[in-house]
């Protein structure tokens, strides 16, 4: 009967132990399973997405300056492209600029009505003309609150019987705004747009 009684209680301390074991067992894995989930949760956190060149980038939190460089660059190319494109139709013409002034301020819309008043796009399709901006390089100072930037870039003039390239160099800021939306997906405006130089290079 003793025996019996010694058997029993070997069997409750093998429960026990058992018990014991399990829970500690998954106590770990809960723990482990927090911290991982906390982890990825921070990382996330941490990545930063960007929209350069129609394409959604991945960069770190780390890497602030380096995005808010890309995203200035690919605002920068963006506002030129549509500003300077024309082709001998009045309704092109008008919705390219349309679309550069959502990314800038009046100091564009002033650079805008001057070449109207001063019969520029008139010419251009008068004289049947094509007109494309090639950008070469663009500098960026993100150390500069508001940033600020130099586009550098050819302006390609092209007539039935010739081609003329300009070398186009124009200034700016750029600040950030609270709106995000189709027409600005960078959510940004240039301001004290200039331009410094649209001189012909060669035909």
């Amino acid at each position: 009967m003793f025996q019996h009684f010694k058997n029993v209680d070997a069997a409750f301390r093998h429960i026990r132990l058992f018990s014991y074991l399990f829970l500690a067992v998954n106590g770990i894995g809960s723990a482990l399973a927090q911290y991982w989930a906390v982890r990825v949760i921070r990382e996330e956190r941490s990545k930063v997405y960007v929209l350069a060149n129609g394409k959604l980038l991945e960069a770190t939190g780390t890497d602030k300056r380096r995005v808010l460089e890309i995203r200035v660059k690919d605002h920068v190319r963006d506002f030129h492209h549509f500003f300077f494109t024309a082709s001998p139709d009045e309704e092109a013409i008008r919705r390219g600029v349309t679309r550069a002034l959502y990314l800038a301020d009046a100091t564009a819309k002033k650079e805008y009505d001057n070449l109207q008043e001063s019969g520029y796009y008139t010419g251009i399709v008068s004289g049947n003309i094509n007109q494309f901006v090639e950008a070469d390089s663009v500098a960026v100072d993100v150390n500069e609150n508001p940033v600020r930037f130099a586009f550098y870039g050819k302006l390609k003039i092209v007539r039935a019987t010739s081609t003329i390239v300009r070398s186009l160099i124009t200034t700016g800021t750029i600040t950030e705004t609270a709106a995000i939306s189709e027409n600005n997906p960078q959510g940004m405006l240039i301001g004290a747009w200039r331009i410094i130089s649209n001189q012909d290079m060669h035909r």
